[in-house]
C-alpha cells in the first residue's frame, strides 16, 4: 500500500508574519507590527525535491502530537536516527512511529499506551520512507 502523497507547492505563498507572539497563558496587549512575509514552503520544507506530504490515520501517535487526519511533512533526504518519527514500511504495511534503537536493534514505538511497540526481528524487512519533520492539524472540527 502506498501513502496518499500530496504534491508540493512550487509557487511562493507569502503570508503576513507579525513580530509579536501570541500568549497561550495570560493575555498581553495587542501588538500589530508586521515583521515580514512568511512563505510556508520555505519555512516548512528544507529539501523540496526530497519531501512529500502524507495523511496520518489513527491515534497511535497522539502523545507525539500527531492525530488522525493530520498532514505530515516527510523529508526523504534525512538519515533516520534514534528517536526520529518516521514513515516506515514493515512487512508491506505503512506506519508512522518513533524509531528506537536498543542494543543495536530497531524498534518502532507508538506514542499511545494502547498500542504495542513493533520489534524489527532479524531477517524482517524494514524500509524507512522518510523522517517526519512537521505535523499540521486543524484545531477546530468543521
Amino acid at each position: 500500500m502506498s501513502p496518499y502523497i500530496i504534491p508540493l507547492f512550487n509557487a511562493p505563498l507569502k503570508l503576513p508574519l507579525f513580530s509579536s507572539s501570541v500568549a497561550a497563558g495570560f493575555a498581553s496587549p495587542a501588538d500589530d507590527h508586521l515583521e515580514a512575509e512568511l512563505d510556508l514552503n520555505e519555512h516548512l520544507i528544507a529539501h523540496p525535491s526530497e519531501t512529500f506530504f502524507v495523511r496520518a490515520k489513527g491515534d497511535s501517535m497522539q502523545q507525539a502530537g500527531i492525530f488522525d487526519k493530520d498532514l505530515l511533512i516527510v523529508d526523504r533526504s534525512l538519515t533516520p536516527k534514534h528517536n526520529d518519527i518516521v514513515i516506515a514500511a514493515v512487512a508491506g504495511e505503512l506506519t508512522v512511529k518513533r524509531l528506537c534503537v536498543k542494543h543495536g536493534k530497531p524498534w518502532l514505538l507508538p506514542a499511545n499506551p494502547d498500542y504495542q511497540p513493533i520489534p524489527i526481528k532479524e531477517g524482517s524487512e524494514l524500509y524507512v520512507w522518510g523522517v517526519v519533520v512537521h505535523a499540521i492539524h486543524r484545531v477546530i472540527n468543521s
